[in-house]
């Protein structure tokens, strides 16, 4: 199995929250389709994992797990949870027959009948019926540079939270791009049309492209391509991806793919008084974003603020020096890995867990400064603030400023202030 591909999710539990933490984990191409590919959700984990770079001993939760920031530098592009394995999928009728199973070769050939007129080579694919889900992919050249393509399938729930991930435009703060579009079609379904980078650093010129289908039920198409023979690892072989937009478009809604999606097995619901993980609360990212700008002192003006989501949020600020990018995460459930998180900070009277700490803020952009303050509240609800600011305004973005506008001091003031006991 070809082996340069991001893994998507928005994902298995363990290895979106793994994901999430922006770092260099290669993984393989099936992985990734399985989920479908979405840059929004990547802007998303990468929000969620509040690390721009290879800053060591932070540890943040994704998706209800713990997460241990990796040391070094991150290689690998900003992936986001997959949405295949950990999504709980909504059940067709019990009294539905059960659609004929896909097969590998079939998707595979059906994508080919979809593109431009070329050459084909380095194909993959997986049917409806095997783990872990559908994808197909290729090598298409149509004389003017090989460009790896893949599309990939899951069933999301309509309406949730993750459709939205699939199909809002990414943050710009952290997802730089060309073009992003949004839009409802007149059958009801979402289709977003991006333009961006395989890498948010640009650090080199291999693009992605890519469109997300999701119907009214909950039938996810993932289309991607690159202007390379490979996702990365593979010299540029072309300017720009092979598909415009507009065939993009053509491709992702075709039929054929929603017949894929309504192929892959049903994920059986759990029997009544069956067990269910203990999934901890989610703190609302609106009262965050309120709390947070209450806790600014005073002399900051905020220039942006973000689209908070559950358990972040996020401001850029600027004291007349320059912008500062400040950012929280709120969380629960961490109480179990207390003793690596604080293992070289403080323990306060009250019993609150502190560390703090001064460090690279992008492995590969110079001078990027991140601070950190890190609280856990006692109590077995394992409650955790962390509140990190930033010497430049954006994610991957060039130092705006010597040092971040708020001092290690008061980033601990505002991790420490009751106010946030009040989200609890």
């Amino acid at each position: 199995m070809p082996e340069n591909q991001h893994q998507e999710p928005f994902e298995e539990q363990l290895s979106a929250v793994l994901h999430e933490t922006g770092g260099g984990f290669d993984t393989d191409r099936s992985a990734l389709i399985t989920g479908g590919r979405s840059r929004g959700r990547r802007a998303l984990t990468r929000r969620r994992a509040g690390v721009l770079g290879g800053v060591a001993g932070v540890a943040l939760v994704g998706m209800g797990g713990a997460m241990l920031l990796p040391q070094g530098n991150s290689d690998g592009p900003d992936v986001s949870a997959a949405a295949g394995a950990s999504t709980s999928q909504p059940s067709a009728s019990a009294t539905a027959p059960a659609p004929d199973p896909v097969s590998g070769d079939t998707i595979l050939g059906q994508l080919k009948e979809l593109l431009p007129e070329g050459q084909f080579s380095q194909e993959d694919a997986r049917g409806s019926a095997d783990e872990p889900g559908p994808y197909a992919y290729l090598v298409h050249d149509d004389g003017r540079g090989a460009a790896a393509i893949s599309v990939g399938f899951d069933r999301v729930e309509p309406g949730s939270a993750q459709v939205r991930q699939l199909t809002r435009c990414p943050d710009e703060t952290f997802t730089p791009y060309d073009y992003c579009s949004s839009t409802r079609r007149s059958d009801g379904s979402l289709l977003r049309l991006f333009k961006g980078y395989e890498y948010p650093d640009k650090r080199v010129d291999t693009k992605y492209w890519s469109a997300d289908l999701v119907t009214t039920k909950g039938q996810h198409v993932s289309v991607g391509e690159w202007n390379a023979p490979a996702q990365k690892g593979a010299p540029v072989s072309r300017a720009e991806p092979p598909l415009s937009a507009e065939q993009l478009k053509e491709v992702v809604t075709a039929e054929v793919w929603r017949r894929v999606v309504d192929a892959i097995p049903e994920t059986p619901k759990p029997t009544e008084g069956a067990p269910t993980a203990d999934v901890p609360p989610a703190v609302s990212g609106k009262d965050i974003d309120e709390t947070l700008v209450g806790l600014l002192p005073e002399g900051l003006d905020v220039v942006k603020k973000g689209d908070p989501d559950d358990g972040f949020t996020y401001v850029v600020v600027d004291d007349g020096r320059g912008e500062s990018l400040v950012q929280v995460n709120v969380q629960y459930g961490m109480d179990d890995v207390a003793g690596q998180l604080y293992a070289n900070g403080e323990t306060l009277p009250d019993g609150t867990r502190v560390a703090v700490q001064q460090g690279n803020g992008d492995d590969r952009v110079a001078g990027v400064l991140m601070w950190t303050a890190d609280t856990l509240r006692p109590g077995k609800d394992g409650f955790r603030v962390v509140i990190s600011a930033f010497n430049n305004g954006a994610a991957h973005a060039e130092p705006s400023r010597g040092t971040p506008a708020l001092t290690v001091d008061q980033l601990r003031e505002m991790a420490l202030s009751p106010k946030w006991d009040e989200l609890r």
